[in-house]
């Protein structure tokens, strides 16, 4: 009987739930679904996914929400932990304040024959007035609408002449309004353009680059016409990608167990990493670009180093496959200054470290560690995972696994969990630390013990010569017909330190064909990469146990967003949740 009994309290759906900066809460009032609810299995088994974008109007309530279930598409106003904030903040009654109305979403569409699976929003060209959506299908297809407006715009792939697999992933190319990339369950990535047709034939394709398990494609033909480039990518299904920070880096997962890194303006390989078995699933790039981690059927989350091209860390908290990754810009911790150098009292340190655009700042103040300045640091990276056994995981990537032949810096560590002022609601002063500010001393203050071995050392790295990401001469020919428009309408590129690389296990820079042919020897028999570079053996490297492990829903997990005053999850039932950080909801008692 009390092996049941923990059984049962094992397969408790969580509401609520505690971490170091203090309670996090499900908003049950704040739960999105399809208004008419209908059985799960009748959804299909494409993913729930869930988009964001913020049309900037004057109400100061811009959130909007897309999300899929089955053969439909939704459009909501998203308000979230606003649903029960008054004005500054004070609690009122969910009338007072306006729920969304179900029953009545902005935009709603059913499609016959083929579901959505994916979409993304154009935050640059969003408004109130206009929003730019791409929404891709089982089918092969990719749609540009306006569910503002609720217009169709264009429709890419329509005859599937291009690519009759299901779209796995779509997004915009960063600072870029016209320029669009897609993924196939194929293995196969298109980049298209808005203002270009697709064209009443099949496409044909002339190389433009080759590297080991990579290839990419210009389209030939006598006009301009989508797609402008082909990439082939390892072998089965093209998982997901994920653009750096940056946006001049491309991560790709995919089915054969393989991460891939890109530049994407220059077509090069920059590094790989393998899967300890199965596919990789998922992808994210930490705020500052320096760490990917992917997740996928082995169960794992793994943290790759960009600078270092190496597994740095694995982590194990899931029951079954990793279906989402992403990092919380917000719960990032870093400090900068030499304690020496800073006097003041710690509400000086506190504003220091707190500006109003926290998710910017922190990626701006980890951003300097590409810097020469040679001041301690110390920093914490918080990420989470969701997957298929319904559980979410919070996991700290802290300094004894970042920089395992370092000391432990001395100085202070401020965790950036917003409202500085602000209790978290519930905590009943039982988390010390925990007042919305965490502030942890690693000289007093030890994190929990990690299961871990000796870790891989870390390579010597030089700082070179500052070199901009400039195209050579092949692509610039291949790519020219389309440059106007083009992968360089983004903002202009600043100058950054290249590294290169000592390497102990055999990464070298990235445009040498050297490192082609090293993948190349290890990529021949999969099983041959277990223990070598691109896939350390479980006790070559650090092993993460998560934060928190919870079990949040009754189906499998397909959603997982960190925004400033909440978590943003969902599940293959349709329903999305928000929960509310530490101190950014006060209860409403009416």
């Amino acid at each position: 009987m009390a092996a049941e009994g923990g059984g049962k309290e094992m397969n408790e759906i969580k509401t609520q739930f505690t971490t170091r900066e203090g309670l996090y809460k499900l908003l049950s009032h704040s739960e999105y679904s399809r208004p008419n609810r209908v059985p799960f299995n009748s959804q299909g088994s494409n993913p729930v996914r869930v988009s964001f974008v913020n049309v900037n109007d004057q109400s100061g309530n811009g959130d909007r929400l897309c999300f899929n279930v089955g053969r439909e598409l939704y459009f909501y106003i998203y308000k979230g932990v606003r649903k029960v904030l008054g004005l500054y903040g004070r609690a009122s009654p969910p009338a007072a304040t306006g729920a969304a109305d179900l029953s009545k979403p902005i935009d709603k569409r059913i499609y016959k024959g083929t579901q959505p699976t994916c979409h993304d929003f154009n935050h640059l060209t969003a408004t109130a007035e206009s929003v730019s959506l791409l929404v891709g299908f089982s089918a092969g297809q990719v749609q540009l609408i306006d569910p503002i407006k609720k217009e169709t715009s264009k429709l890419f792939n329509e005859e599937r002449l291009i690519d009759k697999s299901r779209v796995t992933c779509v997004k915009w190319v960063p600072g870029s309004e016209s320029l669009f990339l897609v993924a196939h369950s194929s293995g196969n990535m298109y980049l298209y353009n808005v203002e270009h047709t697709c064209g009443t034939t099949a496409p044909h394709y002339q190389l433009l680059k080759q590297g080991e398990s990579f290839a990419v494609h210009t389209c030939k033909s006598k006009s301009t016409r989508n797609p402008l480039l082909k990439w082939t990518v390892g072998e089965g299904a093209l998982n997901e990608f994920a653009f750096s920070p940056d946006g001049k880096f491309l991560a790709c997962v995919s089915q054969d167990g393989f991460l891939r890194v890109f530049n994407f303006d220059s077509v090069e390989l920059h590094g790989t990493m393998k899967s300890y078995f199965g596919g990789l699933l998922c992808v994210c790039w930490s705020p500052d670009g320096k760490y990917i981690v992917t997740g996928g059927e082995d169960d794992l989350v793994t943290v790759w180093s960009f600078v270092d091209c190496r597994v740095i860390a694995r982590g194990h908290g899931h029951k079954s496959w990793v279906s989402v990754v992403a990092f919380d810009p917000y719960t990032t911790s870093v400090e900068e200054s030499d304690p020496m150098e800073f006097s003041g009292s710690d509400e000086d340190f506190q504003d220091l470290h707190f500006g109003r655009d926290r998710a910017n700042s922190t990626q701006s103040r980890l951003s300097k560690r590409n810097s020469t300045d040679s001041r301690p640091v110390s920093v914490t990276y918080r990420f989470g995972s969701v997957g298929q056994d319904t559980q979410l995981c919070l996991w700290d990537l802290t300094e004894d696994i970042l920089f395992p032949h370092q000391p432990l810096s001395r100085a202070r560590t401020h965790t950036n969990v917003m409202n500085a002022t602000s209790p978290p609601a519930g905590s009943g002063g039982t988390n010390p630390g925990s007042n919305g500010n965490s502030i942890t001393t690693p000289g007093n203050s030890v994190p929990p013990p990690l299961p871990r071995s000796n870790s891989l050392p870390h390579s010597a790295v030089s700082n070179a010569g500052s070199k901009s990401s400039v195209m050579d001469g092949a692509i610039a020919s291949g790519v020219s017909k389309f440059a106007t428009l083009s992968l360089h309408d983004r903002k202009e590129r600043h100058h950054e330190k290249d590294h290169k690389r000592n390497h102990s296990m055999g990464h070298i820079s990235s445009k040498s064909s050297d490192k082609l042919n090293l993948v190349t020897k290890t990529k021949t028999d999969p099983a041959k990469t277990l223990g070598t570079p691109l896939c350390p053996r479980m006790e070559d490297v650090p092993l993460l146990e998560p934060l928190i492990c919870k079990k949040i829903a009754h189906e499998r997990l397909t959603v997982l967003i960190f925004l400033e005053d909440c978590i943003v999850t969902a599940c293959q039932e349709g329903f999305i949740c928000t929960w509310a950080r530490p101190g950014k909801v006060v209860s409403f008692n009416p």
